[in-house]
């Protein structure tokens, strides 16, 4: 459940970030989807590394 629930806020990040390149105005669009993105796949990442270790 908890990675279906990150694949669609990585999904959606990027649908921002990429929305926010092609709609002049909106670069601070861009820069949150993609600083959004990061810290998602971040947690994702450390979350799956606990799984692993234990």
């Amino acid at each position: 459940m908890l990675w279906k629930v990150i694949g669609a806020l990585l999904l959606v990040w990027l649908v921002a970030t990429v929305a926010g390149m092609l709609i002049k105005g909106l670069f601070w669009l861009a820069v949150l989807g993609g600083a959004l993105f990061a810290v998602t796949a971040a947690v994702g990442w450390a979350k799956d590394r606990k799984q692993i270790k234990s």
